[in-house]
């Protein structure tokens, strides 16, 4: 074999060997990732749940008819997660709307930074910020509007119809965390609900 022959075909092969580890690495680094991801929201939803079954309690019929859907978001830009429950069921709802918890890690566990009641969905994170935290829109009132509640410092407003909340007039940029067709899940069974 000439060696010009010889050349072009190493140069060949190496080209395929390393077009094909660029594609393994491609295609199997990413679902390494997500499996680790995955991993960990099943532990996070794992203490959340541990979390609202002691803040629950499963004394009643109206507890263990509790229903929520979560959504975990970084309200603070400090790359820790915060969560947002929607809480519904008999104990949780009224006519005005059910119950929404923002929760704060603590260790393992989580911390109650708010209960806002006579919430109605959808629940937005909103772009602007008060006192380090992202504002939270809820839809609530009557008629019913869209709501902007601010930290304080310390908390959120417990009620989207009264001060210090209030209401957003034209646009307000955000995303959507829960939506009115969010699937939720009930609190005392196995399945655990995530909103991405």
């Amino acid at each position: 074999m000439r060696r010009s022959t010889w050349q072009r075909m190493m140069k060949s092969h190496i080209a395929v060997t390393a077009a094909t580890s660029i594609v393994l690495c491609v295609l199997v680094v990413p679902g390494r990732t997500a499996q680790g991801q995955r991993q960990s929201s099943a532990g996070q939803n794992e203490h959340l749940r541990q979390f609202l079954r002691g803040y629950v309690g499963s004394a009643d019929e109206d507890a263990r008819t509790t229903r929520y859907t979560a959504a975990f978001v970084d309200l603070r830009d400090d790359k820790s997660s915060e969560v947002i429950v929607y809480v519904s069921g008999p104990r949780w709802c009224g006519t005005g709307g059910c119950t929404m918890l923002i929760l704060a890690p603590a260790g393992s566990s989580y911390h109650v930074v708010t209960k806002t009641t006579v919430t109605r969905l959808p629940i937005r994170v909103l772009d602007a910020k008060s006192n380090g935290w992202h504002d939270i829109s809820v839809v609530g009132g009557n008629p019913l509007y869209e709501a902007k509640l601010s930290f304080d410092g310390t908390t959120y407003p417990t009620n989207p119809s009264v001060p210090p909340a209030s209401r957003i007039r034209g646009a307000a940029k955000g995303r959507t965390l829960i939506g009115e067709n969010s699937k939720d899940s009930p609190l005392y069974e196995s399945e655990l609900p995530v909103q991405e």
